[in-house]
């Protein structure tokens, strides 16, 4: 017979509470659940539950061709949907051995840091609101909506934009698009002083964020964390410096690979900024480049039925949250053996297991919006 002691009153204190944040907490971005246990106010240990929202991604890519399949890539990180097509159309013409006319490349270049931006705003807007400020997500989707006007004139849809195509993209530009496009960019350049006045000036956010979530860059290593969240703790590692794909190796003297040493939340923010600012310099130097370049096509002409040869390949991207991997195994057929995933959210999420404990509670939801993840991307 075993006997067991309740603690009541004073004698509670002392005892371990097991606390579900989600799967329905506005704070999680979506359906993520975090299983914490407490000291008091304090957290003992966490561990994220993921999985709510997978829809089984990687299977049905086996069931599509290779022109429906771009469909399917574009919607597991719904802010980053052309980077997102990107990846996957660069793995099917890795594995063709096929050549991306240069008028598509630049497009591409410039598409993608678009929606670098376009990713960017959202979570500068999101993630002050947060910690209760609302002025910013105002402004957020202000800005953000000058550059969904000319993605969604040049594509058709304003989140998931279906341009790509394997062997370049949809269609040409139409009449007088860059000249849209480089106002766009210019009127979101002068209003870029709200965030880095009065969100990372304001003294409030700072004392919030300060030395808060701390991550080494060890754990970086460990958890493959990638992105933003992996250079704000003195990771220097940007594929599009290390391992330039599209016109990026063009684009050195402009690209900036921003990093930080502190890995605490305020230096995450930090990042995330400074990398809009240069997204956005990449997209006028794409925009430059693009005008001096002669008419010619955007897209190679496919057989009627496209069959990859028989074989593997992996392809990855920087993608705004961090890298995102392709790895395709053909059999020959017009639709994928196997294409396995690798999302930025999935590793970048892991490291609140180390993240979280020894932090109180009231700083729980600083780091979870440090992390700049969306569910979507970690469940596929």
């Amino acid at each position: 017979m075993t006997e067991t002691t309740v603690g009541i009153g004073g004698a509670a204190e002392s005892t371990d509470m097991v606390l579900n944040i989600g799967p329905q907490h506005p704070s999680t971005h979506g359906v993520l659940r975090l299983r914490l246990v407490l000291d008091g106010e304090r957290i003992v240990s966490a561990e994220p539950v993921v999985g709510y929202m997978h829809r089984g991604a990687e299977k049905l890519f086996e069931a599509r061709d290779y022109r429906q399949i771009v469909m399917l890539a574009n919607r597991h990180d719904w802010l980053s949907a052309f980077s997102n097509e990107l990846g996957v159309v660069m793995a099917v013409e890795r594995m063709l051995g096929m050549e991306v006319p240069e008028r598509a490349v630049w497009m591409r270049t410039l598409l993608a840091e678009l929606n670098r931006v376009l990713n960017h705003l959202m979570f500068l807007g999101s993630y002050p609101l947060e910690l209760g400020g609302i002025t910013p997500i105002f402004h957020a989707f202000r800005e953000r909506e000058e550059l969904q006007a000319v993605m969604e004139e040049i594509s058709g849809g304003r989140m998931h934009y279906m341009f790509n195509r394997v062997g370049g993209l949809k269609e040409d530009l139409p009449a007088g698009w860059l000249g849209r496009a480089r106002a766009a960019v210019a009127v979101v350049r002068t209003r870029m002083d709200v965030y880095d006045k009065l969100v990372h000036g304001n003294e409030i956010f700072r004392g919030r964020t300060r030395g808060v979530g701390v991550l080494s860059a060890e754990a970086v290593h460990a958890y493959g964390v990638s992105g933003p969240i992996a250079r704000a703790s003195g990771v220097d590692f940007d594929l599009r410096r290390d391992e330039p794909y599209l016109a990026y190796g063009e684009l050195q003297d402009v690209l900036k690979v921003v990093t930080r040493t502190e890995g605490d939340c305020l230096a995450r923010f930090e990042c995330l900024l400074e990398q809009t600012h240069n997204a956005l310099d990449l997209a006028v130097a794409c925009l430059d480049r693009m005008a001096d370049l002669p008419p010619g096509p955007v897209n190679q002409r496919l057989p009627k039925v496209l069959k990859a040869p028989e074989g593997a390949t992996y392809a990855w991207t920087e993608n705004p949250l961090g890298i995102n991997g392709y790895y395709l195994v053909s059999k020959g057929e017009k639709t994928p053996y196997r294409l396995k995933l690798r999302s930025a959210s999935f590793n970048n999420i892991q490291a609140l297991a180390v993240l979280l404990p020894g932090q109180l509670v009231a700083d729980m939801v600083a780091i979870l919006g440090s992390l700049f993840f969306v569910v979507g991307d970690i469940d596929k």
